[in-house]
């Protein structure tokens, strides 16, 4: 049931961070659960301790959730910075 609620989860974070970032046109459904659960996986590692919230997102809580979306965020920056060469 874990894997269910990640892939749920991410995808609505990815979803919700390609709107942020303006790549919502580019994105399907299969890329963005990838870029949720990356950006979840990089929100966990790097901004739950910062933040002293946060946790599996395997486990639907808030925290995780903007935990999820703020490391999707971070990803499509990056992806952002190495294609265009600059955060649109």
């Amino acid at each position: 049931m874990g894997l269910i609620i990640a892939i749920i989860v991410g995808g609505v974070a990815g979803w919700l961070a390609s709107i942020v970032m303006g790549r919502n046109a580019s994105m399907g459904i299969i890329l963005n659960v990838v870029v949720g659960v990356i950006g979840a996986l990089i929100g966990n590692w790097l901004l739950a301790p910062l933040l002293g919230f946060g946790g599996s997102i395997q486990e639907f809580d808030i925290g995780s959730f903007v935990i999820a979306i703020l490391g999707a965020i971070i990803l499509l920056a990056i992806v952002n910075l190495v294609q265009r060469g600059r955060i649109r």
